[in-house]
């Protein structure tokens, strides 16, 4: 299975180790793929079936994250532009349409990311730059316009629960409050109890919500999930929430990001004394020439959002990444130009990825199929290269201190010494990153587990028993 060792292999304590552990029972079925490289010297130091294609979950968002940071640059920002057509006259009635034209910024209006305005401020920027433009009555309408993008918010091999969630929301051109809402549970104190679903915020005008939810044991966490999609606005609500007497909030993927960023401004301007006299719509087509910009909104700089992408894998942020470096490189922002982008980019560093299946830019997708070699190799070109990986590094969970490996190894040797996106879904786990061993070396490594028997948690431990072997090399 994982091919002819060389004498270095082979008598290298650390593959012995891995012969070891893949023997583990609940191993027995499961596809498993693995490579470590010493950094400076580029060898193979021990692997498992390392050309294996197996899905990564998101680890694959290593070659999103750092594809984006050199081809679009770490200072790059996202804007979003307030346009108007038509005419404004003497007497502040616009004749025409307001627009909120969207170039992909996955954080607008985002209540977890630093260094932005949050929904409410974003949306009096608005309301005050089209106060100042003199404007006091539209007779159109505001539109959400998310035409700088082209093709479908998600992939269509992504699952249902997952497409409803807030985890599995789609990338539009024009993103709002990370395209998604909280949906509030009035909770029952009763076990088997009824929770009742109150109205979400941000404000999803016509969803409607078919629960079946019920109250699981008290600190049973969130196990309740959205069913639905892009447009579909009919959301079957499945799973538990932990019984108690007070408010539990789940969190779902909104169904249309343009049009609800379209109606919350539409109320705003109303309530600030600006009529609008017609309904807000979104719109993916272009529209035409002879539109005046009348403020202009950015985004933090990519490092930043790469930064949060890797430390909490936020799905949005990598496909909002993906389209971009499409629209960079190829002039279409869309999920195949981007997957395009990437795969250069990569041959140009000497790693080709044909004959994989690349589907998105986060990993969420189970039809992903990349090697643990590629991986390894891809992080440790990212590594070698002193431009890249002070930024690209610094995006990284480090185990027992930041983002999704904060509890990760704490308090062992291993603690501070491992820098990994992690990766995990129904029976896959993966990680993918640099070991400093206690001896010094830097190795770079990428494993990957695919169906095995045991559960996601116990697949960790057993993984995470690895790491510290490879720490003590």
């Amino acid at each position: 299975m994982f091919g002819l060792l060389s004498g270095a292999q082979a008598q290298n304590p650390l593959q012995t180790a891995i012969h070891v552990w893949v023997a583990d029972q609940d191993l027995q079925q499961a596809k498993i793929s693995m490579a470590i490289i010493d950094a400076d010297t580029r060898q193979l130091v021990a692997s498992w079936d390392p050309h294996a294609l197996l899905t990564p979950a998101s680890s694959l968002k290593v070659l999103t994250t750092s594809t984006a940071l050199v081809t679009l640059g770490a200072d790059y920002r996202f804007k979003t532009e307030l346009q108007y057509d038509g005419t404004i006259d003497a007497n502040g009635i616009l004749r025409g349409n307001l627009y909120i034209k969207g170039y992909g910024d996955p954080v607008l209006g985002s209540d977890q990311m630093e260094g932005t305005d949050n929904l409410d401020g974003v949306m009096q920027a608005f309301q005050q730059a089209v106060k100042e433009a003199g404007i006091r009555q539209i007779t159109g309408r505001v539109v959400g316009d998310a035409s700088f993008y082209s093709g479908e918010p998600v992939p269509a091999s992504w699952k249902e629960e997952d497409a409803g969630n807030y985890y599995g929301a789609g990338a539009w051109a024009l993103n709002i409050h990370e395209n998604f809402y909280y949906l509030p549970f009035k909770q029952s104190a009763k076990l088997n109890g009824e929770p009742r679903a109150l109205d979400p915020y941000p404000p999803v005008p016509e969803i409607t919500f078919l629960s079946e939810v019920r109250s699981g044991a008290s600190g049973s966490g969130d196990n309740a999930y959205i069913y639905g999609g892009p447009y579909d606005y009919n959301c079957p609500v499945k799973g538990t929430i932990p019984l108690g007497s007070g408010i539990f909030k789940i969190k779902g993927a909104v169904p249309d990001p343009p049009l609800m960023a379209a109606q919350i401004l539409s109320k705003t301007l109303g309530m600030g004394g600006v009529e609008v006299v017609q309904a807000p719509v979104s719109k993916k087509e272009a529209g035409g020439p002879g539109r005046k910009v009348i403020y202009t909104h950015y985004s933090p700089s990519l490092q930043k959002i790469v930064e949060r992408a890797n430390q909490e894998s936020v799905n949005l942020y990598c496909e909002a990444l993906l389209l971009a470096i499409g629209m960079k490189q190829y002039g279409e922002g869309s999920r195949g130009a981007g997957l395009q982008a990437i795969k250069a980019f990569w041959v140009d560093r000497g790693i080709s990825l044909d004959g994989n299946a690349l589907i998105d830019g986060s990993g969420l997708s189970v039809d992903n199929r990349v090697s643990s070699y590629q991986l390894a190799q891809i992080i440790r070109k990212i590594y070698a290269d002193p431009q890249l990986w002070p930024l690209f590094g610094a995006s990284l969970p480090v185990a027992g201190k930041s983002g999704t490996l904060s509890d990760m190894l704490k308090g062992t040797a291993a603690e501070g010494r491992i820098q990994a996106k992690s990766g995990s879904m129904k029976s896959v786990r993966s990680y993918t990153g640099i070991v400093h061993t206690k001896s010094g070396r830097s190795l770079a490594f990428c494993m990957i587990a695919n169906d095995f028997s045991c559960s996601s948690y116990a697949m960790r431990k057993k993984m995470e028993q690895l790491l510290l072997r490879m720490v003590q090399e």
